[in-house]
């Protein structure tokens, strides 16, 4: 039996919960699931696995892949899109750690007066 203070109603607004399975997510993608699978294979999104061993996707992941098909619907090939998707993503968190710091040493000058 579940814990009481567990809210399953909470899982609904978590990105990372996996509630899509691989057949769900291939559908809500219109793609395939080898395509799925072959994003994994590329270490793009690691979908959960279900007690049963089945993948399952979040919907964060959903939206990763999403890229992914948009990128190699426009002809580039998966290795690449995987790749330029990890690399924005690492980007993305290089910009956002450079203006935390950035933020820091600003709060951190000693006040001059003039």
């Amino acid at each position: 039996m579940p814990p009481t203070d567990s809210r399953p109603a909470d899982n609904l607004d978590d990105d990372d919960y996996p509630a899509y399975t691989m057949g769900r997510a291939a559908e809500m993608l219109a793609t395939t699931p080898a395509f799925l699978r072959a994003l994994g294979e590329h270490r793009l999104i690691t979908p959960l696995r279900s007690e049963g061993g089945h993948r399952r996707y979040s919907r964060y992941q959903l939206r990763i892949a999403a890229r992914a098909r948009e990128l190699v619907d426009q002809g580039t090939p998966i290795e690449a899109a995987c790749r330029i998707i990890i690399l924005e993503d690492q980007l993305e968190e290089a910009q956002r750690i450079n203006e935390q710091l950035r933020t820091q040493g600003r709060e951190a000058q000693p006040k001059t007066s003039a």
